[in-house]
């Protein structure tokens, strides 16, 4: 790490690879589920180049990857949990349920309404966009879409504010 802090090209390559495997067993140790081990490994790495140059040379490299893994690790925990309560994945339940909402045409234009989203987003500046995709659309903390976005927390709050103000004013003309 010394090395790659000094700016050491192959050292830093060599050192990310080296990582991985020990990364994979602190993710383990957390208790991660092997499909999800992949994750903490890349959250991990991004982590790791985002902040090297936090790395103290006087301090265990080790323990100083533990520790952002360990983070990683919790990290994937808590959004594998948040996903796992919003999403139910039973097709055939979805396809045989009957609709009980009282009024469907209602449900169908909001349906319709919902399609309009999308376009809208992709029509909002390249920042309020990648906020809009980043803390909302992949449930993405504000650290993490700080770190992978080089924005502030506070100019990623900022460009959400915005966007969200010009996507209700957009799709409330629709009405």
């Amino acid at each position: 790490m010394i090395a790659a802090q000094a700016g050491d090209r192959a050292a830093y390559e060599a050192l990310l690879r080296d990582c991985v495997s020990f990364i994979r067993s602190v993710a383990r140790g957390q208790g991660v589920p092997p499909d999800l081990v992949d994750d903490v490994v890349q959250d991990t790495l991004l982590t790791v180049h985002a902040a090297r140059h936090t790395y103290d040379p006087r301090r265990s490299f080790s323990g100083w990857l533990r520790v952002i893994a360990q983070r990683r690790a919790i990290d994937v925990l808590r959004a594998a949990g948040r996903r796992a309560r919003r999403e139910v994945h039973a097709p055939p339940a979805y396809e045989n349920h009957p609709d009980a909402s009282p009024n469907p045409e209602r449900d169908l234009e909001r349906a319709d309404r919902l399609g309009q989203v999308k376009p809208a987003i992709a029509a909002l500046p390249e920042k309020q966009r990648e906020a809009v995709q980043r803390l909302l659309i992949e449930d993405q903390s504000l650290a993490e879409a700080a770190a992978l976005s080089g924005d502030t927390k506070g100019a990623l709050k900022v460009n959400l504010h915005r966007a969200l103000r010009k996507l209700r004013a957009r799709l409330s003309k629709n009405d």
